[in-house]
Formats: C-alpha cells, structure tokens, sequence
C-alpha cells in the first residue's frame, strides 16, 4: 500500500464496490477480540485525484479511525497472533457483521420454508432451513429463528450428511449438568433469548464441511390467544440472504367458520403482491407466499414479520365445543352481552424515574382512557411518589363534568420524589372499601384497581413479600387487581405475584414511541366487563383431567377455553353449562356435541396434524399450572410443579421447568442447552434489539458468543431502553469525529472527500495514544459520520467549505458577493383536479382554529380531518376514517396509529407496511409514503415529507371517484370548479369559484412532495385558505 505512513483517513470514503482483494482489521482487547476482512476495490480514482493514495471501497458500511505508524517505526506483534501496519476501531453496530457472516464464509441457503397450521386456534408451526457450504474449506453455518414467546418448542433436529442430529428434552436439573460442563469447557450452552416485545429467538450454529449440505428444522406450537376481537398468528421471516427458493404456507381450519381474515407484512412490497395468494371459504384459508426468481422478486433478502388476524363466528350461546381423538376444547365467547357497569381507581406512579417521557405518555394515555369512561362506571385516580394523594375523596360517577375535571388533574400529574407503592395501594382499597359501605357501588357492578409503576419501592414499606401480603389480606378476593410495569427498572415477578393474588393479570409496558398506545390498549382489554364468576359444568361420566373450569371475569373481545379428556365410556352426546352473573340477574348458557359428528369433521381436513387436540389439552394445562405456581407455596407449588414438569417432558415441550439439549457431530463442542426465557428484573437485558443481537466472533481457533457488555449497550444505552426514550443519561463530551469539522481550511486531519451523487463524508482521526473504552464505544454514533460541507473556525466563526478539489473557500467573503435565493418550498396540500386542464391545485392554509375537516364524502364512507399549525406551517396530525370498516388511521409526526374495533397498531415512518383485510389494502414503502386503496375507492396518502417545508402531507388518487356529496375543507374543490380567465394585467393569476366562492389562484412554482423527498419542480396554482 503505497505511502502507508500517510493518514489513510483522509482519502477514505465509503460505497458499494466489486471485490478485488481484502485488507484485514484487527481490533483491540478493549473493544472486542476478533479479526474482519474488509474487501477492496482499487477503481480508477475520480478526477483530481492523487495517483499516490489509494481509495478504500467497502460494501459494509463501516466507521473507524486509524492509529498509523510514523516512517520507520515498528509496530508490535498483536495479542492475536496477526500483524497489521493499520489498526481500526470498529464503530458500526455488530448487525452489520452478523448480517454479511453467510455471504462471506459462503453458505448459502438454498431452500428457506415456513408451514403452519392451525387448527381451532392451536397452531404448529415447523420452520426448515436448507445450507450448503460452497467454500473449499469448514465454514460456520447459523441456524435463527425468531417465535412467539407463548409458543413452546417441541423439537429441533440438524440432518448432516445423512445423519440426524435430534434435540432432546429433559428436566431442567438433568440439562443443567451439561450446561454447566460446556461452560466450564468455555463453550456457549444458551440458545434461546428473548428480542422482542412478542418474540424470543432461537440460535444453533454448526461446521459444515466443504461442498456438505445441512438441514434445520424448528418445530414449536401455541394456542392463539383473543385479545379484542381478534386472533394474531405471527410469523419471522428472515433467512438474512438472497434465498433461491422461499416459500410459506399458513393453513386454518375453524370448524365455526371464520368470519374475517386480514394479513400484515413488514418485508412484502408492491413488488411482491402478487407472490402472496390468499384462498378462503367458510372454515378453512390458505396463505400462501411464494416469490418467483423470474418475475425478480427473490432478488430482495427479506426480513420482518408476517401476521394473520382472524376471527370466527359466534352465536348467542357463546359455547362451541370441539371434539378429536377422545379430548375436547371448549370456547367460550358469547355475544350480545351488555356491559357491566365497573368502579375503576388508577393508581399513578409519579416519582422522579417517572420523570421525562414516560409521565407525558402516562398523561396522555390517562386523559383518552378518561374520554372513554362509560357515564354509568364510577372512577377515581391516585398519584403516588413518596407521598400519595387521591384525586377525589370518594368515587365519583363518570359524568362529563367529573371526566374534563379528572382529564385537567392528569395532565398536571408531575414526576417527583420516592415510590410508595404499599400506602398507595391500601389507599385505592380504602376507597372502594369506603364507597362499598355506604351502598355507593351499584348492585352487580365489578371494581377494578390498575397500577402504573416503573420501580420497585422506596419509601414506606419496601419488602416486596410484605407488600403482596397486605395488598391481597386488604382485597381480600373482592376486587380485581392489574398491574402494569412500565420499562425494566420495575420488578415484574413482584408485579405479577401481586396481580395474580388478586384475581388480575401483570402486563409490561415497554419503553418506545408508543408507549401511551400500550396503556390504552391494556385499558380497553378490561373496559368492558361482561360476566363475573363464570364457571364451566360437565357430567361427571362424561369428562376427566379438566383444565381451570372457573373464571372471576369475562371481559369483552377475549375468550375463556377449557380442555379436557373424555372417558372411555362417555355418552355419544357431551353438554356442558356455563354459569354466569350480569349485572343484575344470574344467567346460564348451555351447550352440546355430537362425538361422531365432531370426531370426523376433524379427521377430513388433510392438513391438521395427528391428535393435536391432545396437544393443546397439554399446552393449556402447562400454562395454568405455571400461572397458579406464582400465587402457591410449599406443598402446593411443588405439587403443581411436578404435574408441569412431567406434562412437559412427555409431551416435549420447552417450558421453564425443562430445557432442550442439542447434539453436535464429533469434534466440536458436544452440546447445547435451549432454555425458556421468562421475564425478569434484569434491567441490562437484552430486550427489543433487532434480531442480530446474538453473535459469534472468531478468536483464533475458539468460538465465543456475545450478549451483553458493551455490544449491547451500543443499541440499548445507559437508558435501558430503545430509540430515544427518556431516561437518565450522561453528558457526551464533545467529540471532533461527531461534532463535524473543526479547524481552519485546508487542515490536515479534517478532511473530507465529496463525489457528485454521494453524500459527503468525514471519517475519524487518528488520534495517537488513546485507548477507546467500552463506555466510548457506548456513546459513540454508531452510523457513519455524516456532516455537511461546510464547518466553521471555533476562533473566527467564519464559514469554510470544502472544494471537490480539496482547497476551501471562505463563505464569509462570497457572501458579499452573492445571496442564495430560498429553497421553494412544497405546498401543505397538493390537489389533482379531474376533469380539469389546470390539473394540479396547491392549497395554503393561511388561517386555522382547531381540528379541521378537511373532506368528507358519506357516499364513500371516508372521513379527513387534520390539525394545522399555522406558526410552523405544517399539520400536527390528519386522521383518516374509513366509516364502513370502522377503521381510522392517525398520522403524526412520529408514527401512524391504525385503530379497528378498539384496537391500535403503531407503525414507524419509512417501515415497509404491506396490509390486506376486506375492503382496504395498506402499504406503505421506504420513502413513507402511506397509502390506503380499494376498489372503487379514492385513495388516500399520507407522508412524513422532510423536504422544504417538512411536516406531514397528504395525498388524493383516483378523486375521480368522489361522489358528488364530497365536502369539508379540501373536499370542496372536487365539486363543480369554475375558472375564470386570466387577469389582463398578469396571466399568472386568475380566478376560481367554488360553491359560490371566489378564491384567487397565482401561477407559483412549487415542490411537488408526492413522490417523495427530494420532490420534484412543478408549476400549479396556488390558492391560500
């Protein structure tokens, strides 16, 4: 490498190249121990460049520095046994590494499928990965997989040449031997972490010789759970290479018939619409994905989430019972039912870690539950920190009045002081105990208590075990307990203890954008009481090993299953009954099933898997017995210990109590151990990362797995969290690499390189004889450094920018000279008039008071209204409703928030969406562009446009279809438009009369944002509102 004593960095910048020959980084102990081969290309260099350097193309998309050597020193051997006249830090994300690992060792995935099948919402899902090592020497191949963290592994197999490599389930003890022997070997035995919000990961590596192929095949299983309305089947799909030959199929089969199906997909684009078919008739759909090489739709590595949403028919009765292979399931969901009246205290945590973001979600979920107060509950909110304060001395009913005089108490909650959860508690059951006693409680009506924390306590009583005794000796089995636990800095195994001593459930609220959405959405799971002390009656003769037959609350959009065995001798017909109380009257529903009826209805679907009934029989029981483990002790807890544990292992489930142990082939490390995650305290864990969390780096001949340290902090920070949540942080120091350019021109360790149609690029000094720490590693960005060309001088302050021919001009004196003109900006509404030759019609909106209805058109069932703030020129938000799907789509600066049948869904800008139900299809692609369409339809558009004039932006297609009952704001322009002729005296302006109206319009050029940032030029004309 000629001159090598120069300062590479300045002549670095980074871009996509051919691969011609490689250069290796070794990084020091105190960032991590591995070697990387980083491709070079030596393309010709631009014009004007010095034939003596040498250009540095790489695909990776790196950032590092470079301590170089003086001419004539020598450089020590490295502690890796390998030399390098350069050392780089390595400061991108280790995705990047693991992202490239299958194409650099060359193994290919030839063959990636994904067959589920779910039969009365029991589903089996088998994931199979098919490699082939195509290098001329034993390369590394990864097997991952991301699953529902409800599901329980069944079993997992590699097949290696011929040979079958099984996992084999045993007690947890009995793996833990193994497990505690590979460790004390130095080999990693865990293989199963927890990555998402729904979603743990399954990880096995295994050498693969040259030319050798290998098969891996995952199996798990899970009962689809109902949460408002709706079952959710999700599906990853990320093979993290161009695979020759993807495909998946997703069967259903609902012997109640399904009454709406809906798909989502994180990774499908336009592209690949027509890769994905979808057949369906009264009980049964197939799903299918299947790209095909030739229409170029495998030339994508795809990666994201796939998800079915369904639901089935339901009857007055509620009851359905299913019968396969001598073991039933019944569900139970009736509707029609009105809703029970309910007492709900909320109890607020605001001590100072409430502090930041997390109390302004907790405000803003708080005041729209409030809104959605029914006027016959009864209500009242109790803050904490160190002290804790009720908002009223009694329950009040939820009038109007009391709800905006409650709605202006929250939004004045603020974050102070220590965590008393103990007081505050004995406070809210004080309350209902008070309201109770002097008959202020209607009849029949059910009293919740919700708690909101995000810490363990503090002040008063802190011993978690003491806390849980008082709370359940004060509830006393006569109201509901639920507790949320927002973030990892709360103990959420002593919130679920103490939710489920009191007849509640514990849910965590993870820290990101959507946080308040999760509260709401929690909120609405339990806002609509249905039944209370709901319990499940068979004939004795007729039924044995029944799971939990009795229930304290039904709530609203979710569903209560029972399973269980039939006796040999059981009648031809099994009944049962559920009783349950309403309001103000006990009810009973009965049920019946034919044996021979439904014992061959399951037997005929070719695709249902054997004696799954049995199966789920299994899955639920091991679920229950879990759940009651929590609240039991002595005896008892190991009692049900035991029947869990022997569930599992004969039915091989991983569960917490068992663990699965993988064989290897001789001659590498002999076993690994796949474990359940279950939620923890652990405040570093490595939660909601991206699905390369989970690495392996080569260190001379040894293989070592990194999950935490510094790695991990790079994507999760000292604020345990994830994209920009609040949380305490320390001051960055300032930073020469990311502050940008510094200095005056021309100095040498500045540099930066500009090549028309890349963006410009500045990368790091060398800055001799410092030691980069982990907790550098931490802070910095991890994103190459991007700055603009130009920097200024700290001491004179003037402006600098950097020529392509390496030289700089002072700013300050071309100012003098020339001023630049303003950007054009892009209009707040662009409107595309049919009909008419001026077809483009940019809207100002000059004058706003509050929400604004933009258009309505009741023939089309569409609804736009949007907030526009006139001082920033831009809309806070626009809402989208779809009247007939009771759908709305709110947009905001930071997400879209899609809300049907009471439940949200966020979605992040520029995150390819691509959704499909009766009636709309979704998408929306990497620019942001958010499009909603169906047949005979006007399809609506909305963007996070972050050209000139940045804010958000919405769009019209097909307006051609609008009815003529369109109206609103905008939607008055679709109706019969008038022009007049241009003025005499300018033909740039003219007149146009809408519904009576005059309205000026002048020619303007503008920028057109429908595309995309960074728009386009166009002439339109322009009227101001």
């Amino acid at each position: 490498m000629p001159n090598s004593h120069l300062s590479l960095t300045q002549y670095m910048f980074l871009s996509p190249a051919k691969v011609h020959g490689t250069f290796t980084v070794c990084l020091s102990e105190a960032t991590a121990v591995f070697g990387l081969e980083i491709p070079i290309s030596q393309k010709p260099p631009p014009e004007g460049w010095d034939s003596k350097h040498v250009l540095i193309h790489s695909p990776l998309p790196l950032k590092f520095r470079s301590n170089l050597l003086a001419p004539g020193a020598k450089m020590k051997a490295s502690g890796l046994g390998c030399t390098c006249g350069i050392t780089l830090v390595l400061l991108s994300l280790l995705a990047v590494l693991h992202a490239t690992t299958a194409q650099k060792n060359d193994i290919s995935i030839y063959s990636f499928t994904v067959d589920s099948k779910v039969s009365s919402r029991f589903a089996h899902t088998v994931v199979t990965s098919r490699v082939v090592n195509r290098a001329e020497t034993v390369q590394e191949a990864t097997f991952q997989v991301e699953l529902p963290k409800r599901a329980f592994i069944t079993n997992f197999s590699m097949i290696i040449e011929g040979v079958t490599y099984p996992g084999n389930i045993k007690e947890k003890a009995a793996a833990q031997e193994q497990y505690s022997a590979a460790v004390a070997r130095g080999e990693s035995a865990g293989l199963v972490k927890a990555t998402g919000r729904k979603t743990e990961q399954f990880q096995v590596s295994v050498n693969v010789a040259p030319a050798a192929k290998v098969t891996f095949e995952l199996v798990y299983e899970e009962l689809l759970k109902r949460q408002l309305g709706v079952y959710e089947l999700l599906l990853k799909v990320q093979p993290q290479q161009l695979v020759k030959h993807l495909q998946m199929d997703i069967h259903i089969f609902e012997p109640q018939g399904i009454s709406f199906l809906k798909t989502e997909s994180t990774f499908m684009t336009s592209e690949l619409a027509n890769a994905l078919t979808i057949s369906q008739n009264k009980t049964k759909a197939h799903i299918q994905f299947k790209p095909q090489k030739t229409a170029g739709q495998l030339d994508k590595v795809l990666d994201g989430n796939f998800i079915v949403r369904y639901d089935v028919n339901r009857t007055l009765s509620g009851g359905s019972i299913q019968i396969e292979n001598g073991y039933f399931v019944h569900y139970f969901a009736p509707e029609g039912l009105p809703t029970i009246p309910k007492n709900v205290i909320f109890v607020i945590d605001k001590s100072g870690s409430m502090s930041g973001r997390k109390i302004q979600q907790t405000r803003e979920a708080l005041i729209k539950i409030l809104d959605d107060l029914k006027p016959n509950d009864q209500f009242n909110l109790i803050s904490f920190s160190g002290d804790v304060t009720h908002w009223k001395p009694l329950l009040v009913p939820a009038s109007p009045e009391n709800v905006d005089q409650a709605k202006r108490y929250a939004a004045n909650i603020e974050a102070h002081g220590g965590t008393n959860i103990n007081d505050a508690m004995l406070t809210a059951v004080r309350l209902l105990q008070s309201a109770n006693q002097k008959e202020l409680l209607s009849d029949g009506s059910v009293s919740l208590i919700i708690l909101l924390t995000d810490g363990d306590p503090t002040v008063g009583e802190t011993s978690p075990a003491r806390i849980q005794k008082n709370v359940q000796k004060a509830i006393d089995g006569q109201y509901s307990l639920f507790c949320l636990g927002f973030g990892f800095d709360v103990s959420y195994v002593f919130l679920e203890k103490l939710a489920l001593d009191n007849g509640g459930l514990a849910r965590r609220i993870y820290e990101d954008s959507d946080s308040a959405l999760q509260l709401q959405d929690f909120y609405q799971e339990v806002a609509n009481p249905l039944l209370t002390a709901v319990t499940f009656e068979y004939p004795d003769n007729a039924v044995d090993k029944v799971s939990q037959d009795n229930f304290r609350l039904l709530f609203k959009g979710s569903e209560i299953v029972v399973v269980g065995k039939l006796r040999d001798q059981s009648p031809d017909v099994l009944s049962a009954k559920v009783r349950g109380q309403l309001h103000m009257q006990n009810i009973t529903f009965q049920t019946e099933s034919s044996v021979a009826e439904q014992e061959k209805e399951f037997q005929s679907p070719k695709y249902i898997f054997h004696s799954f009934m049995e199966r789920l029989w299994a899955y639920l029981t091991i679920q229950q017995l879990l759940e009651q483990m929590v609240s039991a002790s002595g005896a008892e807890k190991q009692a049900l210990e035991t029947r869990a544990l022997n569930l599992s292992l004969s039915y091989s489930f991983v569960t917490p109590l068992t663990s699965m142990v993988v064989t290897k082939p001789e001659g590498e490390q002999r076993s690994e151990v796949a474990e359940k995650p279950v939620e923890t305290r652990n405040k570093h864990k490595n939660f909601y990362t991206s699905h390369h969390s989970f690495s392996r780096f080569p260190v001379g001949d040894t293989m070592h797995r990194k999950t935490g340290g510094i790695y991990a902090d790079s994507v999760l920070t000292e604020r345990r969290g994830y994209r920009g949540q609040a949380g305490p942080s320390r001051r960055i120091p300032s930073d020469p690499w990311r502050d940008g350019l510094r200095g005056p021109p021309n100095a040498p360790l500045y540099p930066l390189y500009h090549t028309p149609g890349e963006p410009d690029m500045m990368l790091a000094p060398s800055i001799p004889g410092e030691v980069l720490q982990g907790e550098d590693l931490r802070a910095r960005d991890v994103a190459p450094a991007r700055v603009p060309a130009v920097a200024s001088d700290p001491v004179t302050g003037r402006l600098w920018e950097r020529k392509a021919s390496g030289n700089s001009a002072d700013l300050s004196q071309r100012a003098k000279v020339t001023s630049s003109p303003a950007p054009i900006q892009a209009p707040p509404v662009i409107l595309m008039l049919p009909g008419q030759s001026v077809n483009r019609l940019c809207v100002d909106i000059k004058h706003s008071q509050g929400p604004m209805k933009l258009l309505s058109d009741p023939d089309q069932g569409i609804e736009v209204t949007g907030q526009y703030e006139t001082e920033k020129a831009q809309f806070s938000w626009i809402e989208v409703t779809l009247k007939n799907l009771q759908l709305q789509v709110r947009a905001s600066p930071e997400h879209v928030v899609v809300t049907q049948n009471r439940r949200n869904s966020a979605y992040k800008w520029k995150e390819t969406l691509f959704s499909m139900m009766p009636g709309l299809n979704m998408t929306m692609d990497k620019t942001g562009l958010l499009l909603l369409s169906s047949a005979d339809k006007v399809t609506v558009g909305l963007l996070p446009w972050d050209g000139p004039g940045e804010g958000l932006r919405l769009l019209l297609r097909d307006t051609d279809r609008f009815s003529s009952h369109v109206n609103g704001t905008l939607g008055q322009f679709y109706q019969d438009v008038l022009w007049g002729p241009p003025t005499e005296a300018d033909d740039s302006k003219r007149t146009l009369r809408v519904q009576g109206r005059d309205y000026s319009a002048t020619r303007l050029v503008k920028l057109d944002y429908q595309e995309g940032s960074p728009g386009t030029e166009i002439s339109c004309w322009s009227v101001e509102l």
